[in-house]
């Protein structure tokens, strides 16, 4: 229910209430607290977790989140806020949204309001606690399917990069990169031109690898201009796919939320710095690591995914800050199509809306 002083939220005394809790928004993560309750997560990205009692969340831009509340509480009026995080050396709009719990037998909307204090917009602790502490149900009846096994491994750093521009300030343009790669948005849907066999759409040389090594944590190397391109990563259908998210110093380092199309993914690792490829993997949790299909890279570190590419097609993979995306901080799998009609791309219906 809406009120002149923001929405309000009706609750019966000893009852438990699930909420479905949605980042809507554009370019912030966002922290999560109700005054004087506790947050049990039950499910993350329409997936079941283990139980996990908190007092707050994190969501990124994208990510949803269902909590059970046990209102347990006297009567009275409890605060909602939702606050941003942010622990890199940008700027924020650093306000806090409120809504109010409201018991149903409280006698009046001037009863007492119980406060709560939002963390600091920099709480990089509590931030990753709560990320470090999700795991899937992985039950008989829900089970965590992690690949074990890796049969294509790639290896991405995500970030900005600048690149020159005539008709800009001082003649250049911060973009966003993945692996050294602008994405640029083809006019010819890459799908279409994929099942029609169109040329010269897209590329299929999106590399597995950055092109030039550096400190990625660092500064970035002196050369700071990326490669502009349509360009596709073709991935063999069914494939055990892992991908290591790197974020990058270029400029400053900066958590992204990273949402892959088509799939779920296991989260089986993440750290601070540069990942290591002989030390890194002993830390991965392959057992019943969260699942997921959006997942915030933490400043100045990484984080280890694995899917399997079982649906044939063509799926984006980009930073979930509307400003990144827009910049081209994207990039394209093609998955192949399988040997039995139920693992080939489906052909568009006849009914399709033509461009």
């Amino acid at each position: 229910m809406f009120h002149a002083d923001g929405f309000n939220l009706d609750v019966e005394n000893g009852k438990t209430y699930m909420l479905r809790i949605i980042n809507a928004g554009l370019n912030d993560d966002l922290f999560f607290k109700i005054a004087g309750h506790g947050l049990t997560v039950v499910e993350v990205d329409a997936v079941y977790t283990k139980p996990y009692k908190t007092d707050i969340l994190l969501i990124t831009p994208g990510q949803t989140t269902n909590v059970l509340v046990t209102t347990d509480q006297s009567a009275g009026r409890y605060l909602l806020s939702v606050s941003p995080f942010l622990d890199a050396p940008l700027q924020v709009d650093n306000k806090t949204g409120t809504a109010t719990l409201q018991y149903a037998n409280t006698v009046s909307a001037t009863a007492r309001l119980t406060l709560v204090k939002p963390p600091p917009q920099n709480a990089t602790p509590i931030a990753s606690k709560f990320s470090e502490s999700l795991r899937s149900l992985n039950s008989k009846e829900y089970p965590a399917n992690v690949p074990q096994t890796v049969d294509h491994s790639l290896f991405f750093t995500i970030g900005v990069g600048v690149n020159p521009c005539a008709n800009c300030i001082n003649g250049t343009r911060v973009v966003g990169t993945i692996n050294n790669s602008t994405f640029v948005m083809p006019s010819t849907p890459i799908l279409q031109a994929r099942y029609y066999s169109i040329p010269g759409v897209f590329t299929e040389d999106f590399p597995a690898t950055p092109p030039h090594k550096f400190n990625y944590t660092g500064s970035g190397p002196k050369n700071l201009q990326t490669m502009k391109g349509t360009r596709v990563h073709r991935l063999p259908y069914n494939a055990s796919v892992q991908v290591i998210l790197q974020d990058t110093g270029i400029i400053s380092t900066e958590s992204h939320p990273i949402h892959l199309h088509g799939f779920n993914f296991f989260v089986v690792g993440r750290g601070v710095g540069n990942y290591n490829p002989k030390a890194s993997p002993s830390t991965f949790n392959l057992i019943d690591p969260v699942e997921r299909n959006t997942i915030g890279v933490p400043t100045g570190g990484w984080t280890a995914i694995r899917f399997r590419a079982d649906n044939p097609g063509v799926w984006f993979m980009h930073c979930h800050f509307e400003v990144h995306t827009s910049w081209g901080l994207k990039m394209v799998f093609v998955v192949d199509n399988g040997k039995r009609p139920s693992e080939t791309l489906i052909p568009p219906p006849k009914d399709l809306p033509q461009c």
